[in-house]
């Protein structure tokens, strides 16, 4: 609600009262279909209220796509699994990070961060013990961080900070895609317009069409090409993940920050077929999200320490990242 309250008073700020109605009635039905949802599936679950040692975020994860590789997934671990679902607070990563996060101090945890919305809100300064800023590692080509570059920075955050929690954020499933399917798609970054008529919309293109912008404009685009590639960055995203696993100590768990619509609708109002994650949107395929968990009797001693002086990244970097991967 407060996220569409912010959008209606920008529309009414830059484009008057008559624009200002148009998007409020197009607002209502997100949160009638809001309210619909959280009666049934409540309001969500703050992570760091999880029993966990390390929490391994992988970024745009559905639900559906990671249980369809659980077993396998656990079958390639030499360790105790169970697969649970979580309710995430946010359908974008920014309301995924503002509300776990902000207004909170979390000196036991250091967060090795590939996302660049954790600068952006201010996170990255003392509301950790640290942050492993990898916005410096951005892949020009591939315009996001490689997960290789994840695996090794964890690690070493392991080995620095062996009393503390760690989040790792890998940047994969999220588009764009890496992997040889999803980089025969021709598509661009998008951005999301705050100011967008269409409630729900992710907003237009930087330099050309995302994939999620093309279908969304029906576009000669297979859907089928589109869920491999997904699929496929998901399974990059995984096989680091397995890396990473056999060196860390104490329970682990998988999950993500929020999920993709990929074509579904709004309900249980309905709407066009939507793509991509508008923020405040709360869908099972937007906020169910995977909770895998890998069992450990290795249990580090945690403690919290004042936290440990960093530079933040630019604003420029920052920006710059956010366009690439799909906002602005």
């Amino acid at each position: 609600m407060r996220h569409h309250l912010r959008r209606a008073k920008h529309v009414y700020e830059t484009r008057g009262l008559v624009e200002t109605v148009r998007a409020a009635l197009g607002y209502a039905p997100i949160e009638l279909n809001n309210l619909a949802f959280r009666s049934r599936y409540g309001s969500g679950t703050r992570v760091m209220d999880e029993k966990w040692d390390t929490l391994v975020v992988l970024d745009a994860c559905r639900y559906d796509m990671f249980a369809d590789r659980a077993e396998a997934f656990a079958g390639r671990l030499d360790a105790d699994c169970r697969l649970e679902s979580r309710i995430s607070l946010g359908s974008t990563s920014e309301e995924f990070l503002e509300c776990n996060f902000a207004n909170g101090t979390f000196h036991d945890t250091v967060y090795v961060n590939t996302n660049p919305y954790l600068p952006r809100l201010g996170l990255d300064d003392g509301t950790f013990h640290a942050v492993v800023d990898l916005l410096s590692a951005w892949d020009d080509d591939r315009q996001t961080v490689h997960p290789e570059t994840v695996v090794e920075a964890a690690l070493d955050a392991r080995d620095r900070f062996p009393n503390k929690r760690l989040i790792v954020h890998f940047m994969q499933p999220h588009y764009p895609f890496i992997g040889e399917v999803g980089r025969r798609i021709d598509a661009r970054g998008w951005w999301a317009d705050a100011s967008a008529a269409d409630p729900g919309s992710d907003g237009g293109a930087v330099d050309g069409d995302s994939v999620w912008q093309r279908l969304r404009n029906g576009d000669d685009l297979d859907i089928e090409l589109v869920w491999r590639a997904y699929r496929e960055n998901l399974d990059v995203a995984l096989d680091h993940a397995e890396t990473l696993l056999a060196d860390l100590p104490g329970r682990t768990v998988l999950s993500a920050d929020h999920g993709n619509l990929v074509g579904e609708r709004f309900r249980p109002i309905p709407s066009r077929r939507k793509y991509g994650h508008p923020y405040g949107v709360y869908l099972p395929e937007l906020v169910r999200v995977p909770w895998f968990v890998v069992e450990s009797t290795d249990r580090p001693a945690i403690r919290a320490d004042p936290p440990i002086e960093q530079r933040s990244p630019s604003e420029t970097d920052v920006t710059d990242r956010l366009e690439a991967l799909g906002y602005r």
